[in-house]
């Protein structure tokens, strides 16, 4: 069973954090979604700066949409939330722009 979505936006360089933080703006004046906090730098499986959107089930083709229309160069990871974080962040995912690598360890899997 799908609880909801999370939507990683990835960015490793100071203009791709400048893309990051306008994409975050729009989505906090126009979609009533949680955003996770802003990660400067790696966190969990995450190698580089980035920030979580918590979409919950029923708006994630609305908000995929966005994304598809809105994220410009930057890299998102879309996957469900099932309780498999490991097989949601690999198997489950869809990426928007460049699949990036992730420390699948911080799952207890292999990298």
């Amino acid at each position: 069973m799908i609880e909801g979505y999370h939507a990683h936006v990835y960015f490793a360089t100071p203009a791709e954090a400048e893309v990051a933080r306008s994409l975050r703006a729009k989505l906090e004046a126009g979609f009533s979604v949680a955003l996770g906090r802003w990660n400067a730098g790696p966190i969990g499986p995450h190698l580089c700066g980035s920030f979580e959107i918590a979409i919950p089930t029923m708006r994630v083709g609305e908000l995929l949409s966005w994304l598809l229309l809105e994220r410009g160069e930057l890299d998102i990871l879309l996957h469900p939330l099932t309780g498999d974080d490991l097989v949601d962040h690999t198997d489950h995912a869809l990426w928007l722009g460049a699949p990036r690598s992730l420390r699948l360890e911080a799952f207890g899997g292999a990298s």
